[in-house]
């Protein structure tokens, strides 16, 4: 939900509807850019009960400006998905659950999950990709305090360094040691210093998913129209 993701969505979208429609097609989109200040590094649970408002909320508005389908462009805040979804009558596509469905068909098993501190040591999006048959690595601790540095500190204003690419990348080859057979980035900002399509394990980017789901949601809903 920082501005960096939603331009990466907004990228990603109109570059698959694109290639897969037309020369000159782009995706119709509604999008509400919300004040990050108020979403992120959420800790207390009246902090999440704030952002759940301002989610459904949102979700309401764009309801009601015509959406027919949301998504919610951060891994994190899907912790309070059941809370939109509930609040609205379109539906709402789950990242996680589109991840453990590319997972899956993939082939892959066992897997580290990557992303804010949220996102790692909570159930919410583990018990996603599980229920596709993947068993995820139990979070390291020292990552997820390197992570969220990376995440809130840098990624999430802009910054990309040549340090956190090197840092992602010891964290995923650790990882490949550990025993995982793929990598989950769990963080919509962080394909910004991994390279997803060159590293020692496969990579299953939950932003690039998210973003093939949307597309695909998109032109379907085109030919059914």
């Amino acid at each position: 939900m920082s501005w960096v993701s939603t331009a990466t969505y907004y990228d990603h979208i109109n570059r698959i509807v694109q290639r897969r429609a037309a020369p000159m097609a782009s995706a119709p989109l509604l999008i509400e850019s919300l004040d990050f200040c108020q979403l992120y590094a959420l800790v207390e649970e009246r902090d999440w009960q704030r952002a759940g408002v301002v989610l459904t909320e949102s979700a309401k508005r764009l309801e009601g400006a015509g959406a027919q389908g949301l998504i919610i462009g951060a891994n994190s805040m899907h912790r309070l998905y059941d809370d939109v979804a509930g609040a609205v009558n379109i539906p709402i596509l789950h990242i996680a659950e589109y991840v453990g469905l590319a997972m899956k068909r993939a082939g892959k098993t066992s897997a580290a999950l990557l992303g804010s501190r949220n996102v790692m040591t909570e159930s919410f999006y583990r018990k996603r990709l599980v229920a596709h048959g993947i068993d995820l690595l139990p979070p390291n601790m020292a990552y997820v305090e390197m992570l969220d540095r990376i995440i809130y500190d840098e990624l999430m204003v802009g910054k990309v360094t040549r340090d956190a690419e090197r840092r992602m990348k010891t964290i995923i080859t650790n990882t490949a040691q550990e025993g995982a057979q793929a990598v989950v980035l769990a963080c919509t900002e962080l394909d910004l210093v991994v390279d997803v399509d060159a590293n020692v394990l496969p990579i299953f980017d939950s932003t690039r998913i998210h973003c093939e789901a949307a597309a695909d949601w998109i032109l379907e809903q085109e030919i059914e129209g």
